[in-house]
């Protein structure tokens, strides 16, 4: 149940794709987010996993349903906002999202996010069958072993991190692309030119809306979920067009 700023990268594009054929890591929140108790306090919600390791594949993870993870984190979300305008209807969603046995995590987070994404409106293509891209890591670890190799620009590689994504654009055919605005660090216009890519980065703006904390203090980038129970669906859709292009 990513951040707004998420759903507002699937709004502004044509076509988001979920690419899960990466390491996993655990300073990600791939598996966990946080959501806000009534006196202001921030809760972690976590979604247990079997025999995770940095060298696992995001595809690959397992969920440890041994665990009761599904009546803790609704519990929770009840403890939460059970008193909120919009509980009723956004429990109703959430629970119905959370009905299904997942046995992959990426099963689970492929499907809650398409299912946000079409409560919301949001008619961006989400595509998650992204079996042709199964041979992008083989190819991007042989680079250099066969005639049918990429010429890149001055004849170097990109970082990895940055072929991957100039050579799913190609497969994809498209000459713009966009990602968080904490992915500035990594990636570079003037890289991305150089091979016909316009880049963009996401950024969500500032803004605040009751959150019905103790502490009056506004917490920004919790789960959707926190934004869904106090504005509702249509108010979460006019904050999915508070970003701005960088």
């Amino acid at each position: 149940m990513p951040y707004i700023g998420y759903f507002q990268a699937i709004y502004a594009v044509d076509k988001y794709i979920l690419f899960d054929n990466v390491n996993y890591s655990k300073n990600v929140w791939i598996n966990r987010n946080r959501l806000l108790m009534r006196d202001g306090a921030i809760v972690t919600t976590t979604v247990p996993l079997k025999g995770r390791s940095s060298f696992s594949k995001i595809c690959e993870l397992e969920i440890d349903n041994r665990q009761p993870w599904k009546g803790k984190y609704l519990k929770t979300v009840q403890k939460c906002y059970g008193k909120r305008p919009y509980f009723k209807e956004v429990f109703r969603v959430l629970s119905e999202m959370l009905e299904p046995e997942y046995e992959l995590l990426r099963d689970l987070n492929n499907n809650t996010i398409v299912a946000i994404a079409h409560f919301l409106d949001i008619k961006t293509e989400i595509d998650y069958d992204i079996s042709r891209f199964s041979e992008l890591e083989e190819d991007l670890d042989n680079f250099g072993e066969g005639d049918d190799d990429i010429h890149y620009y001055q004849g170097r590689r990109p970082d990895r991190k940055v072929a991957r994504i100039i050579e799913m654009c190609r497969m994809e055919g498209c000459d713009e692309y966009y990602n968080a605005i904490g992915g500035q660090s990594l990636y570079f216009k003037e890289e991305f030119m150089n091979y016909g890519i316009r880049l963009n980065f996401i950024k969500t703006n500032d803004f605040e809306y009751n959150q019905d904390s103790k502490s009056g203090e506004f917490v920004p980038n919790l789960s959707i979920i926190d934004v869904l129970m106090n504005n509702g669906k249509e108010g979460t859709k006019r904050l999915l067009q508070e970003y701005t292009l960088i």
